[in-house]
């Protein structure tokens, strides 16, 4: 099949399927008569597990690594729970200090809405943030 069909089969758009291939996600044959790249179904499989991949968090530099450790005949199953499990930690990570800026930011507001909205002048840029810096 070539990437239209490729492309209608797993519901992502030409540009996408051009790309996996162009960064080696995909290595199409070459179609003789046409020159035209030729897709398989073991292709769609691919996309699919791309896909699947990519909604748990999987970079796509990480997706390459699994396809070329599978080349290798080898599981990539270790190597997928070593990633999940350091991209768990750095979730973690980044939750804890979005409620951290989450509760500051909530205070800040707090605070804000009992002050008045003042005017500039040459030595205050805004009042509101100001008050802040001395917390």
């Amino acid at each position: 099949m070539i990437v239209v069909e490729l492309a209608r089969q797993t519901g992502l758009a030409s540009e996408v399927i051009r790309y996996y291939t162009r960064i080696g996600l995909l290595k199409p044959l070459r179609n003789p008569i046409n020159n035209y790249k030729q897709y398989s179904p073991a292709d769609v499989k691919c996309v699919r597990f791309i896909r699947h991949a990519r909604g748990l968090g999987f970079t796509l530099a990480e997706i390459g690594e699994i396809f070329e450790t599978r080349r290798q005949g080898k599981s990539p199953c270790p190597k997928v729970r070593e990633i999940i499990k350091r991209r768990i930690e750095e979730n973690s990570r980044a939750l804890e200090n979005l409620t951290v800026l989450q509760r500051r930011m909530e205070s800040a507001f707090a605070l804000w809405q009992r002050m008045p909205d003042e005017a500039t002048d040459d030595s205050t840029l805004c009042n509101l943030i100001e008050v802040i810096e001395g917390m």
